[in-house]
């Protein structure tokens, strides 16, 4: 669904007075700096190196790392997922699940094990965000992945929820490896080269850095305070 932008002549002219000049409606440039630290950080980096440097900070932010082939895949999730206790599992409505060969152990495998399996169901509303709540793992695709902080990117839509990653006890990121990115400078990249060809971009994407942790309290780190106590990033040799 495509918003409406309304008033905004009216909020910009507003916005330039309170600057004390006219609005500039055309004629806007992008800066152009001289120094460009951003794009310094593994520059030359190949996607052996950047895979070990994703390897050693997700130890870092507290992360569970496994390597897989997509041949393996399936029976390595199955692998990892009892790890954790096995179900109940929730998931994206992703198309990745049966590129990646992951189809029969989710609608087959699975339930004959006697794990409860809940795909997400833009029909269902709510009752998503209670399955969730009720998961032991979620499971999603990273959409982009950065190497220095570890971090997964997921890109939100109708079938692919945020609870999935935000509610189960423990959240399962599927790595492919030609995901990985030195760092956020290369996920705006992609994100903006994404709209300049008009692609719809969700209204929401998450940037996810292990599992919820805080040091409010007197500087101590607490692991597991607001979602997931424990998360686990699983690479997939894609190439």
């Amino acid at each position: 669904m495509n918003g409406t932008i309304q008033n905004r002549d009216a909020f910009l002219a507003n916005i330039a007075g309170k600057l004390g000049r006219k609005p500039m409606a055309s004629g806007v440039k992008r800066p152009d700096y001289k120094h460009k630290p951003q794009y310094e950080v593994l520059p030359q980096a190949s996607k052996e190196e950047l895979l070990e440097v994703l390897r050693q900070q997700s130890l870092n932010v507290h992360v569970d790392f496994f390597e897989t082939d997509v041949k393996a895949l399936p029976g390595k999730l199955n692998e990892v997922v009892e790890l954790y206790g096995g179900g109940p599992v929730s998931l994206w409505d992703d198309q990745r699940f049966e590129t990646f060969g992951l189809t029969p152990l989710i609608q087959e495998g699975w339930p004959k094990m006697g794990m409860d399996v809940h795909v997400w169901d833009p029909a269902i509303g709510e009752k998503n965000i209670k399955l969730c709540e009720k998961a032991n793992v979620g499971i999603t695709f990273s959409d982009i992945t950065l190497a220095e902080s570890g971090t997964v990117v997921l890109f939100s839509s109708k079938e692919r929820g945020r609870s999935v990653s935000l509610l189960p006890k423990t959240y399962i990121a599927i790595v492919p490896k030609s995901t990985i990115v030195p760092r956020m400078t290369q996920a705006a990249i992609q994100i903006r080269e994404k709209i300049k060809n008009g692609e719809t971009v969700p209204s929401c994407i998450n940037f996810i850095t292990g599992p919820s942790n805080s040091a409010d309290i007197e500087m101590n780190l607490i692991v597991g305070v607001h979602g997931p106590v424990k998360a686990a990033y699983l690479v997939v040799n894609d190439r």
